[in-house]
């Protein structure tokens, strides 16, 4: 059976790619809107304003701003403008 986190050629996929911060400046930088579903299963509404290792906070017009932790992050979703 192949492994298939090895390559053909023999070398190991890379951990971490570093995609995320990447993508996270670009929905910052555009003020694009997201919704960010939760382990949970509640979902939010807004921008992404700032972003480290542990959380990000997310911008509600209306409502409070939100610091969620990265781990309670199921998954988040760039939105239409006209939403």
């Amino acid at each position: 059976m192949v492994n298939p986190v090895v390559a053909k050629s023999g070398t190991l996929a890379p951990a971490q790619t570093f995609a995320e911060p990447q993508y996270l400046r670009a929905l910052i930088e555009r003020k694009a809107p997201v919704c960010v579903k939760l382990i949970d299963g509640k979902e939010y509404r807004g921008y992404i304003e700032y972003y480290d290792a542990s959380f990000i906070r997310l911008t509600r017009t209306p409502g409070a701003n939100l610091f969620i932790f990265k781990h309670d992050i199921r998954y988040l979703y760039e939105e239409s403008p006209a939403r």
